[in-house]
């Protein structure tokens, strides 16, 4: 028995050695019976994981920073993430370790870096100039918490503002604090008795750089001289506030209060504001005050050159506003504008023409990042019209249910779905280009097209366009319009299931080739949709019901006839619909009034106008019997080449024509097995201590307690006799160990050991780990097709796993992949002409299989996984040639039979967090890396794996993860991603104008360095913040020393990061770097030499 040690540490995962191991047929039977070997080619060198793009709208956000030169977007979230946003297709994620909520964000602007602060008390500097931005340093205050900083425009020094209501300034290029504090009790000396709580605003005046306006919580606001080290000026108010602005000639600023009032100060008279305004205030008569208000959360002051400034808040609705949505006002001049939002407002951010605080503001769109929102409102239109967002953050619109991910598509499939999707777009959208606009696209290495498609809560579908590592949604699919609405909760019908979104997606099985499309939802319902470019209107909608139940019928029974149905509302006037029925009923309402015969929702019996794109063919319902629900439904497969749809759920299978609207099958779990009763078998004891396992039941039905799960089958079933009652009454354990259907298969293969030819057939993989194969006799293609029935029969070929199935593949004798055979899409909105009709009399469904003509000598193998093992059969023999315990303690939550690098192998995702791979058909160990410790059903039921090594995720409700476990993507994965950072010259500074020059006015510049600095301001006390260098490498160090920190910032990153090389900076200098010791001796002789020189005079 070989063992298999595969160890790689890859993004931050640290793979674990493969426990499996391969137990080949040559120990269990004669190596002469051996079937030939085929050739593998994959080898553990192919794999690789990592972590490629994130996408959607950042997970609870709370932090928004703009840089206007860049034209780049941050956002952070509660959980510590960071997402960057450029031109549309450029984006980028990154995380603190620590996970501590994001509470502000400042851009170094056009520098390429970013100050993150957060909740923890630590501040970052990221480095935004390589493509996975990484963090140069971090600082940790120990003594006091951090509420508000402010870097001014092309300042090294960040004011960091405390909860305690002092100021800190930090030293962005070396991250160290610099010994200059500004004390809360020397800010408001006598002016209050009290303290006046946390720095809750910082900034600088727009025209003197050397006056430091600060924000107190309580309502005071303080000009600090920061030259002569007091304050110029106090301004009090009874009212807390929540944020403040300048107006950019420094002579005003406005502040916004608690009260919902804004006042506007000058700055030269502290005793009153010039001017109160209450926005959404009713104005009382008598010249009373008006009411007050909520609170105004954030304000900004922007002018024009033009005309009147901008005022723009958000907050301060009346109290009596109530169920009001959450509002940004705009007031310009004389008119005031309230735009309303879907989800409250996180943060807004006004973007300028200049980046230069002292000039002329010229605002021209808000930014208004919401709770699960991004908007751009854009100012300069009539009526403020919103952009239209090109990133891909809707796809949390209704709550995502499950996923699919297809790659190496058919080509013509994105154009086709985008073409239908265009049709969709909202109109009313700003007509200038999202200004969001920098960093530029990385190399676009992979050619082939990938699609994602999300079901949604709402019974929405999306397809996504995901190639080459970016999203943007191509067409989306309503299925809840094929039903009638309940307009309010008291109408709802007495037959839901489900408390709440009775139309969400399940399950999704897609055919690329053939564009047809299948879905089953929460409410025990199937839809068929085929894809078309004309619109229809469909007059009846085709309607099946189906009485899909968990009995054991008593064989001798007298009363065994059919009984007529009774037709339900939705199926009287509709001459297509019938209530099949494989079972003896009873009437729609049964005789002790149970419900009986009715589905769980109404299909609409008007007339059903289509557009193009995805068109129903069908609707399937699971209908009540006897006063019990229909059972979800937990496996689902469509296949085009035969027109047969199969689904099955805890109570049994059901298989349909949708070309001829007929039931095919309509079976008990129990009865597929026939004369094999498992109920006879007799090693039943392992079913009864059957581990708890996260087979469908779990995903679907929530977490199930264990005891329950190992219930045997037959735990309501006394002596192993059949109960006599047509349907027992079923508890709610009994449905969690019945035997579920779990996995769906549609193939052309050997059905019987004794098959010298392959046929059509349908595998089927139960939840106690059975797999039985079901025989299809087709009729001849053309019109034979729609009028002869299909044949449908067990074969009695029954496999057995550990484990529910999972999923199911067929190799050829080459070990190439067999797909299931389909049928090209056409378009069948139009009529055919004679030529085409006798085509398609011709035509065979299409099976791309090098052994689509099989002789008889060649064979084939199946390949089964189920949670605990894959096996590999041989047919039509039927011996298993290769079988893998997957896991022992833990189980498979997905697994797939994915291509890769011309070849093919098996990829699972395990609950305990584990994804591994193994080559087929030999099942050898070749990747098996500890990723995801299984934290929520939500990554249990979207986790997917597609082929040439792609995978995704829903890793938030509002975000996808897509990750590759392809070696070669890994190695290209830099070249893919875009650039954030672009060099891009800084606007020229305001002209001052000859008499302001002459009599002074204008801009007052600061020598920061001088009242800053080491020599200047002495050391910081060392207890009050430790000093952490990041992980950001040489390519950080790089980057940041070719900035605007000039010489000194290169001695001090290189102090950090001595030991390594300087060749690769601009000078590719070679020379070792000295001590600790020395070097920063050095720093210090170099500070001093240029502590006289401007910024940009390095």
């Amino acid at each position: 028995m070989r063992k298999f040690n595969i160890r790689k540490v890859l993004d931050g995962l640290t793979a674990v050695s493969a426990v499996a191991s391969a137990s080949s047929a040559a120990q269990q039977q004669a190596a002469g019976n051996r079937e030939t070997e085929i050739q593998e080619t994959l080898q553990s060198e192919h794999f690789q994981l990592c972590k490629t793009v994130r996408h959607g709208f950042p997970y609870q956000p709370s932090a928004l920073a703009f840089d206007p030169v860049q034209k780049i977007l941050a956002i952070g979230t509660q959980t510590g993430a960071l997402r960057l946003f450029g031109r549309p297709g450029v984006e980028c994620y990154c995380q603190h370790d620590s996970g501590a909520a994001v509470i502000q964000l400042q851009f170094l602007i056009n520098e390429g870096a970013l100050v993150s602060a957060l909740a923890d008390d630590t501040l970052h500097l990221w480095n935004l100039r390589q493509k996975r931005p990484a963090i140069l340093h971090s600082l940790k205050f120990n003594r006091e918490r951090i509420t508000f900083c402010h870097l001014p425009f092309q300042s090294k020094w960040l004011y960091v503002g405390t909860e305690r209501g002092n100021i800190h300034i930090v030293n962005v290029e070396s991250f160290t604090l610099s010994g200059y504090v500004i004390m809360w009790n020397k800010a408001i000396e006598l002016s209050s008795k009290s303290h006046p709580g946390p720095v809750v605003h910082i900034s600088d005046n727009p025209m003197d750089e050397g006056k430091l306006l600060i924000g107190f919580e309580s309502g005071t606001v303080v000009l600090w001289d920061l030259k002569s080290k007091k304050a110029d000026y106090r301004y009090t108010h009874d009212e807390a506030i929540h944020s403040v602005a300048w107006h950019h000639e420094g002579k005003q600023f406005i502040c916004s209060h608690s009260d919902g009032t804004l006042t506007i100060w000058n700055v030269k008279s502290p005793t009153k504001p010039f001017q109160t305004i209450t926005p959404h205030g009713k104005q009382l008569k008598d010249g009373k005050k008006p009411e007050p208000c909520k609170p105004i959360l954030k304000v900004e002051y922007k002018t024009t050159r033009a005309g009147e400034p901008f005022i723009i808040l958000s907050g301060g609705l009346s109290y009596d506003t109530v169920g009001r949505r959450p509002c940004l006002t705009v007031m310009h001049g004389k008119s005031t504008a309230v735009l309303e939002m879907d989800y409250s407002i996180v943060d807004f951010l006004t973007l300028c023409e200049t980046p230069y605080p002292n000039d002329f503001q010229e605002p021209y769109a808000v930014v208004v990042l919401l709770e699960k929102d991004l908007v751009l409102i854009d100012l300069a239109q009539n009526g403020y019209p919103i952009f239209e967002n090109p990133y891909p953050l809707t796809i949390h619109e209704s709550p995502v249910t499950c996923c699919e991910y297809f790659a190496d598509c058919p080509v013509d499939l994105i154009p086709a779905l985008y073409s239908v999707g265009a049709r969709q777009k909202r109109q009313g959208y700003s007509k200038k280009e999202w200004p969001i606009s920098g960093g530029n696209w990385g190399l676009i290495t992979q050619s082939y097209p990938e699609i994602i498609i999300t079901g949604h809560a709402d019974g929405s579908i999306k397809f996504w366009d995901a190639s080459a590592i970016t999203l943007q949604v191509l067409y989306k699919l309503k299925t809840a319009k094929v039903f009638e609405k309940s307009r309010n909760k008291d109408d709802r019908p007495s037959t839901d299931i489900v408390d709440e979104d009775p139309y969400a997606i399940q399950i999704i099985s897609w055919c690329p080739e053939s564009r047809m499309l299948c879905i089953a939802g929460v409410s025990a319902h199937v839809i068929i949709y085929r894809f078309s470019k004309q619109e229809v209107t469909t007059e009846v909608i085709p309607m099946l019901e189906v009485r899909l139940l968990y009995e054991i019928n008593d064989v001798e029974t007298p009363d065994g006839e059919q009984v007529p149905p009774v037709p339900t509302p939705g199926t009287g006037s509709n001459p297509q619909s019938i209530v099949p029925q494989s079972h003896p009923s009873t009437s729609s309402s049964s005789s002790d009034g149970l419900r009986d015969n009715v589905p769980c929702l109404k299909v609409k019996n008007s007339p059903l106008k289509q557009s193009p794109g995805y068109q129903i063919e069908l609707v399937i319902q699971l209908v009540w019997v006897s006063g019990e629900p229909p059972q979800q439904i937990t496996s689902l497969a469509v296949n085009s080449a035969y027109g047969l749809v199969v689904f099955g759920n805890c109570n049994g299978i059901a298989m349909v024509d949708y070309l001829q609207k007929t039931v095919l099958l309509n079976l008990g779990t129990i009865e597929l097995y026939g004369s094999n009763d498992p109920y006879r078998r007799e090693p039943r004891s392992p079913r009864k201590t059957r581990q708890p396992s996260g087979g469908l039941c779990d995903i679907n039905e929530g977490t199930v307690v264990p005891e329950d799960r190992c219930k045997s089958p037959t735990s309501d079933v006394k002596d192993n006799s059949f109960s006599r009652s047509r349907s027992s009454s079923v508890t709610s354990i009994d449905k969690e160990s019945r035997e579920a259907i779990s996995a769906l298969h549609f193939c052309e293969t050997f059905t019987r050991k004794a098959d010298t030819s392959p046929s059509p057939c349908l595998w089927v993989g139960t939840t106690l780990g059975t797999v039985l194969v079901i025989v299809l006799n087709l009729p001849p293609g053309g019109e034979q097709r729609l009028l002869q029935p299909v044949i449908v029969s067990p074969s009695g070929t029954i496999l057995r796993l550990k484990g529910a199935i999972l999923r199911m593949a067929f190799l050829d004798t080459t070990g190439s992949l067999v797909p299931p055979a389909h049928e090209p899409w056409r378009e069948h909105n139009v009529p055919e002409d004679k030529d085409e009709k006798e085509k398609a009399k011709k035509r065979r469904p299409v099976s791309v299989s090098p052994s689509s003509s099989q002789e008889i000598s060649e064979n084939q193998y199946a390949v089964i996984c189920s949670e605990k093992q894959a096996k590999v059969i041989s047919l039509p023999s039927q011996n298993c040639i290769y079988k893998q315990n997957i896991t022992e303690t833990s189980f498979v939550l997905r697994g797939d039979i994915v291509s890769l690098s011309n070849s093919i192998c098996l990829a699972c995702f395990c609950a305990n967090g584990h994804i591994m791979t193994f080559s087929l058909p030999s099942l050898r160990p070749l990747l098996d890396v500890y990723y995801l410790p299984l934290t929520n059903m939500r990554i249990a039921r979207t986790f997917c794996f597609t082929n040439n090594g792609q995978a995704l995720y829903l890793v938030s409700p509002t975000e996808i993860q897509r990750l590759t476990y392809s070696q070669e993507t890994c190695e290209n994965l830099q070249e893919m991603l875009g650039e954030l950072f672009t060099p891009v010259e800084t606007p020229e500074a305001p002209n001052r104008g000859f008499f302001k020059g002459l009599f002074g006015g204008g801009a007052q510049s600061l020598d920061r360095e001088e009242l800053f600095g080491e020599s200047a301001s002495g050391k910081a006390s060392r207890s009050l913040a430790q000093h952490i260098p990041g992980p950001g490498g040489i390519e950080g160090v790089k980057g940041a020393a070719s900035g605007v920190v000039g010489e000194l910032a290169r001695a001090r990153l290189a102090l950090d990061e001595r030991g390594q090389k300087l060749g690769e900076l601009e000078e590719k200098t070679a020379a070792m770097l000295y001590s600790a010791d020395s070097f920063s001796k050095h720093a210090h002789e170099m500070m001093l030499k240029y502590k006289d020189k401007k910024w940009y005079q390095f």
